[in-house]
């Protein structure tokens, strides 16, 4: 799903695909949604088909960069304001998470049974298990749906794989299945400490463009742990070309050259892109965060839904193609699996795989 360029802020188009079945079903959810949100859908106006909460929240960056402990901090601070927040974990190999959760891919599908019956290693394992819970998204919107009209927020911690959101499927299903039912914004956490060498300032920002031009969806990127080293360097970076290659200009690899000629065209990106200072340790930021949120639902209307309207059936065909593209690649792996190994027990593995559930816990 390429496009071009989008409008400001990092987003501005994304592909709606969603809900169970075909273009029609995708008629029938957003025309609940509107109902929920007490807006009757007219033709002449696209900004009623979809409510105005919850705003989900896409949480995505690097391993380590701490985005399950800023989800906690996002919980607290929430619920502290009376806000009604609902959680779902998308990351199969984690082991305890500090928030309450309500969707819990853990519960659905086994990391380790993927990894052991499929013959993977981690990341392998984590990206097959994501994509089988792509397929039966579905569900998640249908639990979803039924508590939509008592919820201000969804939030949704990702594994730090974060190439789902760059190149797989999965990611892309997981997007338009929100987008196109409930306003969303994707929250990119990146590590601020580790950003001190501007070659890895770069390799992020870069991360974080691509994700931008993959899913189109209004954006944040979230400068974490300014507990431990304040961002203001990096809005110097992102504001100034000349700072940045001031920086550069100490290093010496052949990858400083690439970046100071990146960073240049990265110059537009960086003067659109919303970006904010938090620690999920302390809660700094917390409140300059939920103001780029709203900013964040308003161009999700003004900006990404206009295009949704126009591009509905379109996406919608493209996401039924990569859910049986999925299906497919499922069944080959099945395949290469019960030569071996007992088919009896892949047997069973695959019509466990094939029928799970998902359920609330």
């Amino acid at each position: 799903m390429t496009s071009p360029c989008p409008p400001a802020s990092g987003s501005s188009s994304g592909p709606p695909a969603q809900q169970a079945a075909g273009s029609d079903g995708v008629d029938v959810e957003m025309a609940d949604a509107a109902g929920r949100a007490s807006q009757p859908k007219s033709a002449a106006d696209a900004l009623t088909a979809i409510p105005r909460s919850p705003l989900v929240v896409l949480m995505i960056g690097m391993a380590g960069s701490g985005k399950s402990t800023w989800m906690h901090r996002l919980v607290v601070r929430l619920q502290s304001e009376k806000k009604r927040v609902y959680t779902v974990n998308l990351d199969p190999a984690v082991r305890n998470l500090a928030y309450p959760v309500n969707i819990d891919i853990r519960d659905t599908v086994k990391y380790k049974e993927v990894m052991k019956h499929f013959g993977l290693g981690p990341n392998g394992a984590i990206m097959t298990s994501l994509n089988l819970f792509a397929t039966k998204f579905d569900q998640v919107l249908s639990l979803l749906d039924k508590r939509a009209a008592e919820l201000d927020y969804v939030l949704v911690d990702t594994p730090g794989q974060i190439e789902v959101f760059n190149w797989s499927a999965s990611g892309q299903i997981i997007c338009d299945a929100f987008a196109v039912t409930y306003p969303t914004a994707v929250c990119y956490v990146v590590d601020t400490a580790r950003c001190v060498k501007p070659v890895t300032f770069m390799s992020n920002m870069m991360y974080a463009c691509s994700i931008l031009y993959k899913t189109k969806l209004p954006f944040i990127v979230a400068f974490n742990k300014v507990d431990v080293m304040p961002h203001d360097f990096l809005k110097e970076w992102m504001e100034d070309f000349e700072k940045v290659g001031q920086a550069l200009s100490r290093e010496t690899s052949y990858v400083a050259s690439l970046s100071r000629s990146m960073s240049l065209a990265m110059e537009e990106f960086y003067r659109n892109i919303r970006s904010v200072g938090v620690s999920a340790v302390t809660g700094q930021g917390c409140a300059d965060f939920e103001r780029a949120l709203e900013e964040a639902r308003e161009e999700f209307r003004t900006v990404y839904v206009p295009y949704l309207e126009e591009q509905r059936r379109e996406i919608e065909e493209k996401r039924q193609r990569v859910i049986e593209e999925q299906l497919r690649d499922f069944e080959r792996g099945l395949n290469r699996a019960k030569r071996g190994r007992g088919e009896d027990t892949i047997d069973e593995v695959e019509a466990e795989m094939k029928d799970f559930s998902i359920q609330e816990r």
